[in-house]
């Protein structure tokens, strides 16, 4: 159940070709979990063809650099530009793979969005709660405000409480405990 969860809350996290302005954040997400719904329960679509729409979609929203950034945590600062883009590629890859791979998960839960509660004049908060048959778990997706500009794109999502960034963090901390920087970017590239 909890990789359902995984792969419904982050592929609602996608939108249209542009980033969320902060008024729109609450009647964005609602349009777009409505369209991802409706590609995902397409059964005339083939897996591949919806994962790559599904991509093509998050890459529009998530800010997949700084999502690198801050789930390596400390150790970004230490490495160079190459490894740091180097990084970003194969994190970014194992994302969309996750993804990618939950889409089978599918059944019929519904989301339902709550509140935005904006943290920092540049850190929003949206509450939504996904609904199973069963059971209702909380999502809090987060947004940031990029510089100079109206957009807004999700850096971290809580499932449950847990962070999905944090949880990273901690894995690939533990792993460079006993290895190095390079063996990390190896592993990835092979995931």
């Amino acid at each position: 159940m909890k990789l359902k969860i995984l792969f419904l809350v982050l592929i609602l996290c996608i939108n249209s070709l542009f980033a969320f302005e902060e008024q729109n954040i609450k009647i964005k997400m609602a349009n777009t979990i409505d369209k991802i719904l409706l590609i995902v329960k397409d059964s005339k679509m083939s897996k591949d063809f919806k994962s790559k729409e599904i991509i093509i979609l998050m890459q529009s929203i998530l800010d997949y650099k700084l999502m690198s950034k801050l789930a390596l945590g400390k150790k970004w600062k230490s490495i160079d530009k190459d490894e740091q883009i180097l990084f970003n590629k194969y994190f970014k890859k194992i994302l969309e793979n996750s993804y990618v791979d939950k889409l089978s998960l599918y059944t019929d839960e519904l989301v339902k969005i709550n509140n935005l509660e904006k943290v920092k004049k540049n850190r929003i908060k949206l509450f939504t709660q996904l609904i199973g048959k069963d059971s209702k778990y909380d999502i809090i997706y987060k947004f940031y405000k990029k510089s100079k500009t109206k957009d807004w794109f999700i850096y971290d999502i809580d499932l449950m409480g847990v962070s999905v960034i944090k949880t990273y963090r901690k894995q690939f901390a533990s792993f460079l405990k006993d290895k190095n920087f390079q063996d990390l970017l190896e592993t990835l590239k092979n995931k």
